[in-house]
């Protein structure tokens, strides 16, 4: 392995890392996945819903409090089922409480 002592853009790294490459698709993918289900979530809690990590055919999502989890935890069949026929093969949406 060739030890580099200069900078270089975190695009090159990913593209030259496979592990980064993969972490990048991975966050990619989720990004991709809360934009493709954006319009279900209801106006005022989109603010509060970030996208987290995937884990096979599970996905996390970040949501900022109970109360907007509890709604969330709501519409999860929906999101489900609109990831489905675009296309994502999702088990499971897990909601995590960000502190």
């Amino acid at each position: 392995m060739n030890r580099r002592h200069y900078a270089i853009p975190l695009q090159q790294a990913s593209q030259e890392s496979p592990t980064l490459a993969r972490l990048t698709a991975l966050t990619r993918d989720s990004s991709d996945r809360l934009k493709a289900i954006e319009s279900l979530i209801p106006p005022m809690l989109r603010p509060a819903v970030q996208a987290g990590p995937i884990d096979g055919g599970s996905w996390c999502l970040l949501v900022s409090s109970n109360a907007a989890a509890a709604k969330l935890r709501q519409l999860l069949p929906a999101f489900q089922a609109h990831l489905r026929r675009r296309g994502w093969e999702v088990d499971s949406i897990r909601l995590k409480i960000q502190s």
